[in-house]
């Protein structure tokens, strides 16, 4: 089965085949229900859904897979650390790190027909975050199909900064700057993410509507990077500013 294949990756800390090389007629809506189905284990084992992470959500991205949609993944609760934590290389196999900003929501969000003034009203507050994507496919070699099966290559996120009022910004002009190592890499701007974040957000939760499934209060969603994800090693430390909303880093473990 295509869960126990990727379910092994993290158990044999290593990367696997391609799913789409095991099975290459699999459809995008069979990888939604691989996905589906290695979540529903998790919860069963104990874990709890926090939240939604939405990926390709730059032309770039989307360009490079040969795809001309967003996809998403669950976040669980043993997925965040702490702002300026160290992420233990035991938790990762081939980890890169994104600069994006996080909704949190106040209000439920349910589709088909959800617009992006929807998705403001429904907002308690944003924060700055970094992703931490991972895949389980080896060496990166992945199409929509695979990262989708994937969870969305999820990994594990870091919140920081300090919580601000959607009123009191322009999320699709905020600039970010993204330093490695002291070094800067990337910098971004709100619109990067399908001209403005809250646009990735009612995708999402008009995609979710597919599968019965609503963004609930409370729930924490990333909504996409707004510049190139960057390859971290061991050691490396990660810090991106974001105008307005504040600061947010991390560090690996050597």
């Amino acid at each position: 089965m295509l869960a126990d294949h990727l379910t092994n990756a993290y158990k044999e800390r290593q990367g696997v085949t391609p799913l789409t090389e095991l099975e290459p007629e699999l459809s995008i809506q069979q990888a939604y229900e691989v996905q589906l189905l290695m979540i529903q284990r998790e919860v069963e084992a104990g874990k709890q859904i926090v939240g939604k992470k939405i990926g390709l959500t730059s032309l770039a991205m989307q360009k490079l897979l040969g795809v001309d949609q967003p996809d998403y993944g669950h976040l669980l609760d043993d997925m965040m650390i702490e702002n300026g934590g160290q992420i233990d290389k035991k938790k990762v196999l081939q980890p890169k790190v994104e600069a994006e900003i996080v909704f949190v929501l106040k209000n439920e969000l349910k589709g088909p027909n959800v617009t992006a003034t929807d998705v403001l009203l429904a907002t308690n507050y944003v924060v700055p975050a970094l992703e931490i994507v991972d895949s389980r496919i080896s060496d990166w070699k992945i199409q929509l199909q695979d990262t989708i099966a994937d969870n969305a290559s999820s990994g594990l996120y870091v919140l920081g900064g300090r919580p601000r009022s959607i009123d009191q910004l322009d999320l699709g002009q905020i600039g970010m700057v993204f330093f490695k190592n002291g070094e800067l890499v990337n910098t971004g701007v709100g619109a990067a993410a399908l001209g403005h974040p809250a646009n990735c957000v009612a995708w999402l939760a008009n995609k979710l509507s597919e599968y019965g499934i609503t963004l609930n209060a409370g729930e924490v969603i990333l909504s996409g990077a707004l510049s190139a994800a960057v390859n971290a090693e061991p050691g490396d430390y990660f810090q991106a500013k974001f105008a307005h909303l504040g600061e947010v880093s991390v560090r690996f473990d050597k």
